[in-house]
């Protein structure tokens, strides 16, 4: 494996060549864009040649970065799979700092922020925030556990801005799945999605036992993240429980819930689960939906009972 090459600049590095490569207004396939960006820097033969443990570039990690970023602050467009192309915005931006943008003024706009999920009720957001820090100030294992929760955190945008972009069958179908590979459904893993004109205001149903004795009913809405979900339509979905018989029910949005809604779900004798954006996408991660794993990694320690 090639030794890193200092020069090569980190990820944040990448912001401004790719903009700059994009600005001609074409249309570039993610490979050609590639190469075009390692060009326009000025690496050498050797850092092009550089791989990470993974084996993929060191490179088009750092450029895949970047764009990522790029596109998550709609920099970029994606008009078709693996493919890119500037925005109004980027352009804009571009022009306002022909000094290069970096990761703070990136990280500052409003449509940046908009598509990352806000973690909380956890110290582990922190470490997304200071993932800057440097490495010889934090152990090993702990950047390891710091890179899968920046990590996580960007694929969990990523699924919410998919989910908003679909159409509400699609959003109904996944929740479902979501249930199902959490264990509910029993055995046989029984949901049926039940949405659609007259459907009563329930999206789905889960049925626990082979004849559908033990019902869970499910509503979705799919929705903007500055639109919540506030109490009129927890009631709506329990006055729909209620005219099915039942007295469970869980209700998921792909934005958040007021806290009128919170405490209006936590006081009544129906049972409502509710589960917002950012929990649906870290259930997601966890139980596999709408994700595949890109690599596993093994961290092995001395055992110390094999000296004794």
């Amino acid at each position: 494996m090639t030794a890193p090459v200092s020069a090569m600049p980190v990820w944040s590095g990448f912001l401004t060549p790719v903009l700059e490569v994009l600005a001609d207004g074409h249309i570039w396939r993610k490979r050609d864009l590639h190469t075009a960006v390692e060009e326009h820097v000025g690496l050498t033969a050797e850092q092009r040649a550089e791989v990470l443990p993974s084996g993929q570039g060191r490179a088009d990690n750092r450029i895949g970065w970047a764009l990522s970023g790029l596109y998550r602050a709609k920099l970029v467009d994606k008009p078709a799979r693996a493919t890119f192309v500037i925005t109004d915005a980027g352009r804009a931006l571009l022009a306002a700092h022909p000094a290069g943008i970096t990761e703070k003024i990136l990280k500052a706009l409003p449509e940046y922020q908009d598509y990352t999920p806000v973690r909380t009720g956890s110290s582990n957001g922190d470490a997304v925030a200071d993932a800057h820090v440097a490495d010889e100030v934090v152990d090993p294992l702990e950047q390891i556990e710091r890179g899968v929760e920046r990590l996580h955190s960007e694929v969990a945008a990523d699924l919410l801005a998919r989910l908003r972009g679909q159409d509400p069958a699609f959003l109904e179908h996944s929740v479902l799945d979501v249930l199902v590979a959490m264990g509910y459904g029993g055995t046989e893993g029984r949901a049926a999605r039940i949405g659609g004109s007259g459907d009563g205001g329930v999206d789905g149903v889960i049925d626990q036992d082979p004849l559908g004795l033990e019902r869970i009913y499910v509503q979705a809405k799919r929705y903007a993240a500055d639109n919540t979900v506030g109490r009129p339509e927890i009631q709506a979905f329990v006055g729909a429980l209620h005219g099915v018989g039942a007295a469970r029910g869980v209700f998921i949005t792909t934005s958040a819930f007021t806290s009128g809604a919170r405490e209006y779900a936590q006081n009544i004798g129906t049972r409502i689960i509710l589960i917002d954006g950012r929990r649906l996408a870290e259930l997601m991660i966890r139980y596999g939906v709408g994700v595949q794993t890109r690599q596993t990694f093994t961290v092995v320690e001395v055992d110390e009972d094999y000296f004794e």
